[in-house]
């Protein structure tokens, strides 16, 4: 039995290559992975130690008590020692390997903002053929290598990948990134060695905005179960298929998403300026649709940046492409953006500055997102949940704390039916607004229950 020594870890390396372990570290089950430390002697006490966490922590998570929260996983492994791939944490071999990609050389550790910059220089290389952050800016983007693949193909070949993209799509939607992800990742091994085959140029043009977009997809779904990596990676080899596809609507679309992906990470700066690179290819492509998009999105990193001047302009820029914009007829990738989305963006934007500027935006941001929630149907759960999100936080900033709750307590529910790790990380602010409240009891609950829920340290 291993006992903790003073020269190190209790824990020998060669456990976190056990298949059972590399399966529970790759699906982030971390009930699963103290499990099997316990059978290989490891205590509850030692397992606290090396995480950082209580021993009531270590017994909840034995019990079944699921870990989502990106920093507490990172901290987990590098207190365990895991090898950071092994749970998506660092550059994803898995996904890699599984679509075909160089896995030989995996990336380096590096500051985010590195990876931001790297990304941006790639986006520029690829929208406007400028290597404005120097030469070789794209070569961190691992390129599938060439595998067996059908003598020819068809346009019947290459309708299979759209429509298994928008089946996956749809669930992404409803249930969150980590219903399908694996699937997508399944979808694009195979999807990829249509590359080697010979077809017309009609078809191979198409073939390439295809996989383009099911990349989008899978960068999609990875940003929306914590692999920012891999997103990363899949939407720099999507924007690479989509300029051999000529096809810049979804260009735009492609860094439309990376930018979402920015904001996410609290980088305002730096998802303004993939979106004004997005911006660029919806102008050329003649999208009010994709304009719209890109316009919404920009506002909603000037309100992160507290200005609501530009914010408010963009909102109105946003609204006058989508008068304009014929959305039946929109490409799968953008058709979620209807008059329902955009009011849930009006709303986002609003209380994005009732939360930077002025609690003022409440008296717009409360009457969109209430449009948005009662349209958004159950294939759009996620969304939904957003919406309730940011509605509890308006309705507390507002000083209704009771209805705050109620409806702060509601897209918790939601949330917990989705498998989605970015839900629980947006619910941040609503716990630090109920935090702000504590006196209040249905506050102190709510802030109580999302830090239940998203793993955050309660003030409690």
């Amino acid at each position: 039995m291993n006992t903790m020594s003073s020269q190190g870890s209790p824990i020998p390396p060669e456990v976190w290559d056990h298949q059972e372990m590399r399966d529970a570290l790759a699906r982030r089950e971390i009930s699963s992975v103290y499990r099997l430390l316990r059978r290989h002697g490891v205590s509850q006490r030692q397992i606290a130690a090396l995480t950082g966490q209580s021993q009531s922590e270590v017994s909840e998570i034995l019990k079944g008590r699921r870990v989502m929260a990106y920093d507490v996983l990172t901290r987990i492994a590098v207190g365990l020692g895991v090898p950071r791939g092994y749970m998506g944490l660092a550059y994803d071999e898995t996904t890699a390997v599984r679509v075909a990609a160089t896995a030989d050389s995996p990336h380096p550790e590096e500051d985010e903002s590195v990876k931001r910059r790297k990304f941006l220089a790639h986006a520029a290389a690829v929208t406007v053929g400028a290597a404005v952050f120097g030469a070789d800016s794209g070569s961190w983007v691992s390129h599938p290598t060439q595998t067996p693949a059908p003598g020819r193909i068809g346009m019947t070949d290459v309708r299979q990948v759209e429509a298994a993209t928008r089946a996956l799509r749809a669930l992404d939607y409803q249930y969150g990134g980590g219903s399908c992800r694996d699937a997508v990742v399944a979808q694009l091994s195979w999807g990829q060695q249509m590359l080697g085959a010979s077809s017309t140029d009609i078809v191979r043009q198409r073939l390439y905005v295809a996989l383009a977009d099911l990349h989008n997809l899978a960068g999609w779904t990875s940003f929306d179960t914590g692999l920012m990596d891999s997103a990363r990676n899949h939407f720099g080899q999507a924007l690479d298929l989509a300029k051999q596809g000529e096809n810049e609507a979804l260009m735009a679309n492609i860094l439309y998403r990376m930018g979402r992906v920015y904001l996410h990470q609290n980088a305002p700066d730096d998802a303004l300026k993939v979106f004004q690179l997005g911006q660029l290819a919806a102008q050329n492509s003649g999208s009010e649709l994709a304009v719209g998009i890109l316009c919404a999105n920009e506002a909603w990193a000037y309100a992160k940046m507290g200005s609501d001047e530009q914010a408010l302009k963009l909102l109105g820029c946003a609204r006058d492409e989508f008068s304009r914009a014929n959305v039946a007829e929109a490409p799968a990738w953008a058709k979620f953006f209807n008059e329902i989305d955009l009011s849930s963006m009006i709303g986002t934007v609003h209380t994005e500055l009732a939360q930077t500027v002025d609690a003022k935006y409440t008296r717009t941001a409360i009457p969109a997102l209430s449009k948005a929630i009662n349209n958004f149907g159950d294939e759009y759960a996620r969304s939904r949940s957003f919406n309730l999100t940011s509605m509890a936080i308006n309705h507390l900033l507002e000083g209704d704390i009771d209805h705050g709750a109620k409806i702060g307590r509601q897209a918790v529910d939601l949330s917990e039916s989705l498998k989605s790790v970015r839900t629980k990380q947006r619910m941040e602010p609503l716990r630090q607004e109920a935090e702000k409240r504590r006196n209040n009891p249905e506050a102190r609950e709510l802030a109580d229950r999302v830090a239940r829920f998203t793993g955050a340290e309660s003030a409690a």
